[in-house]
């Protein structure tokens, strides 16, 4: 009964942008869905910060680009300070250094601001789960990168205790399908999914999603 009441409360989410014309609409947007509740808006890194210690905080939707804090270092400082709190970034940028940046520093997330409504609603849900969520041009990033540095002499072999599914799983991790995704296309349940995700994640000692990409590249399955 608890468990039930717990999963019926909302998810408390701080939306997280320099600029009022995208941070209020954004809230207001999100404000919209029954499941979450927007508890503070927020202008840069320092508010972030403040908001989170006033709690409770299941999600922070964080642009990176933000004056006195920026994205990256206020992820970075609340993986640290508060890993129970899942970090989605929402930003107009996708190089390398961005996507990378962000991931390093423990985001569950990273969307462009080409997401609609429903894709960042997806997103916050998922990573309040302990789910990674890539928008598309993200994950295309990232394939590009592992490409460009695991060139063919440097493939590492994967633990050969993981099961043919497993490698099959990660091999379409790699080319950048979502857990649904993967689920469509071994026709099978999304719940079982994620289970062969954390298994292969435990046997390999791949950190995250983006960690999974760069190890499919290099043993050679995407």
């Amino acid at each position: 009964m608890t468990a039930d009441v717990a999963r019926q409360q909302p998810l408390n989410v701080v939306v997280a942008d320099d600029q009022a014309a995208v941070r209020e609409p954004l809230a207001a947007v999100l404000a919209l869905a029954e499941d979450i509740e927007v508890v503070a808006a927020a202008a840069n890194g320092t508010e972030v910060l403040a908001a989170v210690a006033a709690g409770p905080v299941d999600v922070v939707l964080m642009d990176l680009r933000m004056p006195v804090m920026d994205g990256i270092e206020t992820t970075r400082r609340l993986a640290a300070q508060h890993p129970e709190v899942a970090v989605v970034v929402l930003t107009t940028f996708a190089d390398d250094d961005s996507i990378l940046g962000a991931l390093g520093a423990g985001a569950r997330g990273y969307l462009t601001k080409n997401a609609g409504r429903q894709d960042i609603t997806r997103a916050i849900r998922a990573a309040a789960a302990g789910q990674s969520v890539l928008d598309r041009e993200v994950q295309d990033r990232l394939l590009a990168t592992a490409r460009n540095k695991a060139p063919a002499p440097d493939r590492q072999p994967l633990p050969a205790d993981l099961t043919p599914r497993e490698r099959e799983v990660l091999a379409l991790i790699g080319r950048g399908l979502s857990n649904r995704g993967i689920a469509e296309q071994l026709f099978i349940s999304e719940a079982t999914v994620k289970t062969h995700i954390n298994n292969l994640f435990v046997k390999s000692g791949i950190r995250d999603r983006a960690d999974a990409v760069r190890r499919a590249m290099t043993a050679g399955l995407a």
